[in-house]
């Protein structure tokens, strides 16, 4: 066992070309430049960040606050500008560390704001801002030459493999279930409502092309990872990771997610494969006089080892809930459960004065924007929230004290309308936490409906 540990450790301090670290640095900084500049450009910081007077908190991050409209706005833009300096490798310990800081306080101002490929984006700029990412094809290497280096330890590599390889592989693991690959849902939903665009559209009304879809994303999302790490297969496979994420793209609104994973899966090819691309060669040519390879102090292995042990108790955590983590929603969220539930509903609070037991009958809305009341509607921790900044407004206003039900009906994959919260618990009298919370209602039993488009 301890020989075992001191080749591994040997062999993750081996050298292995930084070219494939520089280049996953480049296209990261250049995707997350893109994305905050999208976010600016089509009005999303107002609607997501400024916009909305309540914002949901995830558990112990209650003291997170949105800075005023003008903070918010400054705030994407020097995330742009610190995703260039990633991308040219100017000041890259600071600026990587910074946007961090910066990406991951704006994922914690609301958790309606939510999405995967947010989680991911963050996780890897935690990562490079620990990596020698910037001994290569940077202003840094060049402004001061003895920090470059013609080789990294092989840790930094495998690190960005594992993390990429997580995603895909809990990605798949979540779409094993008999609503994904017995009833194809809910994309058998997403698809009927997609026959009007061009080509691919009559094609989602043949009958059996929704199961096949679902086989096809469970099959690329389980066993992908395995293709591309076989040197004769890597490229069509990678072709396919390509064909994949185009796909998606094009059928739902997932940003830039697929971005993000065909440039990221590139970590998976040879570590010196930018400098078998002509045009690329001469941006990755080691410098003279620069390190053979840079140190990996003990440190570092024994944080890689926690971060990768963490990445995978992540996603298992729901597994101490029991149940369907698609209904409870316990386990969710950093599981990387890409696209394996449609959930609809709708939530009425159901609040009574304890004094004289009058009655008010409260819709999200009058607190929420639209897309903040969808995510609500199928997730009970925000039902939640809610009806906690529900109790809040009325004793504000002196209407108190109050109890705060929950009248809240959620459709899972198309199934019919079910209780997802006891509408008898006073909500108003809970609070939120890690356990296992025992007033969200039972998943709905049986088969999703086979909806067939029109």
């Amino acid at each position: 066992m301890i020989e075992r540990a001191r080749r591994a450790l040997v062999a993750a301090r081996a050298g292995v070309d930084i070219a494939s670290l520089a280049a996953l640095r480049i296209t990261f900084g250049v995707a997350m430049c893109v994305s905050m500049l999208r976010f600016i450009a089509y009005g999303w910081v107002d609607d997501f960040f400024v916009k909305p007077t309540f914002h949901f908190k995830y558990w112990g991050f209650s003291w997170v606050e949105p800075p005023p409209a003008a903070g918010m706005h400054a705030l994407f833009w020097a995330l742009a500008a610190l995703a260039a300096m990633i991308a040219a490798g100017l000041l890259f310990r600071a600026a990587s560390a910074l946007f961090f800081l910066g990406y991951a306080y704006l994922q914690l101002i609301d958790v309606a704001t939510y999405i995967n490929h947010y989680y991911l984006a963050a996780l890897l700029a935690l990562l490079l801002a620990a990596s020698p990412a910037h001994r290569a094809a940077s202003i840094d290497a060049w402004l001061r030459p003895k920090i470059a280096a013609r080789e990294v330890p092989a840790l930094w590599l495998w690190l960005f493999r594992f993390q990429i390889g997580v995603v895909y592989t809990f990605a798949g693991l979540a779409k094993a279930n008999a609503d994904w690959l017995v009833h194809a849902q809910p994309l058998r939903i997403w698809l009927a409502g997609r026959t009007d665009i061009p080509v691919l559209g009559p094609v989602f009304t043949w009958p059996h092309v929704p199961l096949a879809m679902s086989w096809g994303g469970f099959l690329f999302d389980t066993f992908i990872l395995w293709l591309l790490l076989v040197p004769r297969l890597r490229v069509a496979a990678f072709a396919v990771v390509i064909a994949f994420h185009v796909t998606t793209r094009l059928l739902f609104p997932i940003g830039m997610f697929p971005v993000i994973m065909v440039t990221s899966a590139l970590v998976l090819f040879p570590p010196d494969w930018p400098r078998r691309i002509p045009v690329l060669r001469r941006l990755f040519e080691a410098r003279v006089g620069a390190l053979a390879v840079c140190a990996l102090p003990r440190a570092v292995v024994v944080a890689a080892l926690a971060w990768a042990i963490l990445q995978v108790a992540l996603p298992l955590r729901f597994l101490a809930y029991g149940g369907n983590v698609r209904w409870h929603e316990q386990g969710m969220r950093f599981s990387w459960r890409v696209m394996v539930r449609e959930k609809n509903g709708t939530t009425t609070f159901v609040v009574r004065r304890k004094t004289d037991g009058r009655v008010w009958h409260v819709a999200p809305r009058r607190y929420l924007t639209p897309v903040q009341e969808r995510e609500l509607t199928g997730q009970p921790d925000l039902i939640l929230q809610m009806a906690h900044a529900v109790k809040a407004d009325f004793e504000r206003r002196g209407l108190g004290p109050v109890e705060v039900r929950a009248d809240a009906l959620a459709s899972l994959n198309g199934r019919r309308l079910t209780a997802l919260v006891d509408p008898d618990v006073d909500l108003g009298a809970l609070s939120d936490g890690v356990g296992r919370a025992a007033w969200i209602g039972h998943a709905p039993a049986g088969a999703p409906p086979h909806i067939r488009p029109l």
